[in-house]
């Protein structure tokens, strides 16, 4: 018998084991063929039974040996307890469970820094969920009736002008505008978050991309998609649904070629363009897409060849704010002609307050957003010490350059977007309307919507292999067997009946505290059932 040695790996060090039921299992082979990540296989067991097959007492033993599946011990091919295998077997003969005693942490560093993909997976109290809408129009102002009043769901991207600075004069009872003033899109107070062609498969940003045309074409809302770093597909950049798009550079500037070279012929407008400078999941690093994932498409879009792609933490040329004004948000607001808002995205730190107040101060009048990113958003590949342990909430952040516009009187200007947790719940819409309330114009959401197409990685630690190329759903992944997994129709139908849902919710909250509009900055509308939370977002503290 060969000895057992203390270090090796077992099953019980890791974060999932797989419960099998021999006695369910047909060895149909379902659950072996479908695991993406190698964690499962068939073996041979050996049984050794003592019988008596004769009338009278005649015990022998025999031995046997039969097909069984069994997992791997191994950190490289460990059960990620995406459930895959459960979902297939059609006996419900194997399942994962989550192993309570395991030592993946300290094993797997072993072999270098973890990586992987989702969002952090310390348990963070969601501030969210200790405040609710506590101001409800009764005998004092009257509420409205959310089905039948007419609602102006709309939110600012682009630089709102004060009054005092348009360029009008008055000629008799006419007012002329005598130079030009900073495109202004109005869009709803919702944009998909950034993600890639390269993070995701051609088939979920095809998903994605869809329910953005749908929910703008047929139902009325005017949603907006960012495109992620690493540029689109040459036919969406020339095709009439730009203008559903926001396209977006960060510090690797991939795909900006193809996206400079199809100028000529858009036929009409992006709806703005993001610069991202950084990421709520993990500030201060920069994008990366594993070779993984970089197939012949992906090169082809990003002007790569076929290698892990880092992007500097910061845009090169780049070190201050000053610069970032005048180089970028210049330089892509003239690619334009002037016609289409620049933004700017930035993780939500201690310094966020800072720059917003400088990007307000900015005498050119060019930056058309702030988008502010927090710690519990999501992201395809990053170190796992960097999604957990780096980044800053995003409500405190959000409230404090909120109230830091509103003390110089420049509230508005600059539109908010925040993003980071949006959902986290399930419930976008409550999330939406009480950052809405703190000060926010919109906000962003990423996580959700991949969930929405199938995703079953959560903050518990469930799968978030999207780093990997291995996604089993399809979703973050290049590998043509795995992509044909994710149906597009109905993925991006899931996406639609969420955000009906998400506008009918909202509206249900407006209707209450009586705002036809957003009620940007209206904490009064809130109140908090956790003191510190109310004392740091000065909003009324109730119990």
């Amino acid at each position: 018998m060969e000895s057992v040695k203390t270090q090796d790996v077992s099953v019980n060090d890791l974060r999932w084991k797989i419960d099998y039921r021999l006695d369910l299992c047909t060895m149909c082979g379902s659950c072996v063929a479908a695991c993406t990540f190698n964690a499962i296989e068939v073996s041979m067991m050996r049984r050794s039974v003592t019988l008596s097959r004769k009338a009278f007492p005649d015990p022998s033993q025999e031995h046997m040996a039969r097909p069984v599946i069994s997992q791997k011990p191994s950190i490289e091919h460990a059960c990620v307890g995406c459930g895959m295998c459960e979902k297939i077997c059609p006996n419900a003969a194997i399942r994962p469970v989550r192993n309570v005693d395991q030592r993946f942490p300290m094993l797997a560093r072993g072999h270098g820094p973890i990586k992987r993909g989702g969002r952090s997976n310390l348990a963070m109290p969601r501030t969210l969920d200790s405040i609710v809408v506590g101001r409800i129009s009764q005998m004092t102002d009257p509420a409205l009736d959310s089905e039948r009043h007419t609602f102006d769901i709309r939110s600012p991207l682009g630089r709102v002008m004060l009054a005092q600075e348009l360029p009008l004069r008055v000629e008799g009872s006419n007012l002329i505008l005598t130079d030009r003033t900073p495109t202004v899109n109005w869009v709803y107070p919702a944009i998909f978050s950034d993600m890639s062609i390269g993070a995701l498969s051609t088939r979920a940003w095809e998903a994605i991309a869809v329910a953005t045309a749908y929910l703008n074409e047929k139902c009325g809302l005017p949603v907006r998609m960012c495109s992620g770093e690493g540029g689109m597909p040459s036919k969406l950049l020339e095709s009439e649904q730009l203008k559903y798009m926001i396209l977006q550079i960060a510090s690797g500037h991939f795909g900006w070629n193809r996206i400079i070279r199809a100028m000529p012929r858009m036929k009409v407008d992006p709806a703005g363009v993001l610069i991202k400078i950084g990421q709520g999941a993990k500030p201060g690093d920069g994008g990366l897409l594993p070779a993984a994932k970089v197939a012949p498409h992906i090169q082809a879009i990003r002007g790569v060849p076929r290698a892990t792609l880092h992007s500097p933490p910061n845009h090169q040329g780049l070190y201050s704010i000053e610069e970032s004004v005048q180089k970028m948000h210049l330089s892509l607001n003239a690619a334009f002609g002037f016609r289409v808002p620049v933004a700017i995205k930035c993780a939500a730190s201690a310094t966020s307050v800072s720059v917003y107040n400088n990007l307000l101060r900015d005498p050119y009048k060019i930056c058309g957003g702030f988008f502010i990113d927090g710690i519990q958003g999501g992201t395809g590949a990053a170190n796992e010490v960097s999604l957990e342990h780096t980044g800053h909430p995003i409500v405190s952040k959000l409230r404090d350059c909120y109230q830091a516009a509103v003390a110089q009187g420049l509230q508005g200007q600059i539109p908010l977007w925040a993003g980071g947790g949006i959902g986290l719940s399930g419930n976008a819409a409550a999330d939406a309307f009480k950052m809405i309330c703190l000060g926010a114009n919109g906000v962003i959401i990423g996580k959700i919507l991949i969930q929405l197409l199938g995703c079953v990685g959560n903050e518990k630690g469930r799968c978030n292999a999207c780093n990997t190329g291995k996604c089993p759903t399809g979703i973050c992944t290049q590998d043509p067997r795995l992509v044909k997994r994710l149906d597009v129709d109905r993925g991006a139908q899931n996406i639609v009946d969420y955000m009906l849902a998400f506008d009918s919710e909202l509206r249900k909250l407006l209707a209450p505290v009586g705002n036809s509009s957003m009620p940007v900055g209206r904490s009064d509308a809130l109140v908090a059932t956790d003191r510190a939370v109310a004392d740091k977002l000065g909003i009324q503290y109730a119990c």
